[in-house]
């Protein structure tokens, strides 16, 4: 049996981190995996639980929480006719082969290494938050082709490595290529299924080492999954009605200061330890 205290605290600590991430998800539009991943981390870690394949657990579980809100997500765009489903149809195959390979590839990295990862990638996401404009284009429309063919996979195998859905490389590569953002936002969220699911089939195989919280199937823990879900529900809405009753402009900078930080912390950890 797991110790009981354990798992009350664990409970406590991954309610305000869904809590947290539902709101900043509702308010910002921001994906729950940028923040889940360093969350999970920091938690688990915390509660003593830091052990070999520990950030290979924050990307499965975040993973398979992006799975039902992805699907959320989409099925609400979908009624607003905002989804792309061409874009959608033919990205696909791509997103799905390099969210496999994303999988194999974590599953022979080092904790370290994949903190290392996450760092680089959030900063870079982090920085395009604070410093990207609205008009910066690659071109006239989405890729086809070879191009396609190659940012398919790429946009996959490094949401995997994140343990985020489709928003965070989905958002800003589709509008460089001149989509509309609430199409671009509403696509994306389909990116994320297409991602998750996969990944997550995968991850259940994974085998992990000592010590893993109490409810670990192969690399998803089962608590944090249905904590995050049932927090995340009762929250995003309120996140909806704040950014309807304010400007989320200036939040959105301020989150993308604190996801440099978050991301720089991640880089220290890896590199002292």
């Amino acid at each position: 049996m797991p110790d009981m205290s354990l798992v009350l605290s664990m409970l406590a600590l991954l309610a305000v981190i869904g809590a947290f991430a539902g709101v900043l998800a509702g308010l910002l539009g921001v994906g729950g995996g940028i923040v889940l991943v360093p969350s999970f981390f920091y938690a688990f870690q915390t509660l003593g639980y830091d052990g070999p394949g520990l950030m290979q657990m924050c990307l499965a579980t975040s993973l398979a929480t992006i799975i039902l809100t992805s699907l959320r997500t989409v099925h609400s765009h979908n009624k607003k006719g905002a989804v792309d489903w061409d874009i959608l149809r033919t990205w696909a195959p791509g997103i799905v082969v390099g969210a496999v390979l994303g999988v194999l590839v974590v599953a022979q990295l080092r904790s370290a290494t994949l903190q290392a990862i996450f760092g680089v990638l959030a900063l870079s996401v982090g920085l395009y938050m604070s410093f990207g404009r609205n008009d910066w284009r690659l071109g006239p429309a989405m890729p086809t082709g070879v191009t396609r063919a190659a940012l398919s996979p790429v946009m996959g195998f490094l949401s995997v490595l994140m343990g985020i859905g489709g928003g965070s490389f989905g958002v800003p590569l589709m509008s460089l290529f001149g989509v509309p953002i609430h199409r671009a936002v509403a696509t994306a969220a389909g990116f994320g299924v297409l991602i998750a699911v996969p990944a997550v089939i995968g991850f259940l195989f994974v085998s992990m080492s000592a010590p893993v919280p109490p409810f670990t199937v192969g690399a998803v823990n089962l608590i944090a999954f249905a904590v995050i879900i049932a927090m995340t529900l009762i929250t995003a809405p309120w996140g909806v009605k704040l950014a309807h009753a304010m400007d989320p402009g200036p939040l959105k900078r301020v989150f993308a200061v604190f996801l440099v930080l978050v991301a720089l912390n991640m880089l220290r950890k890896a590199i002292l330890g």
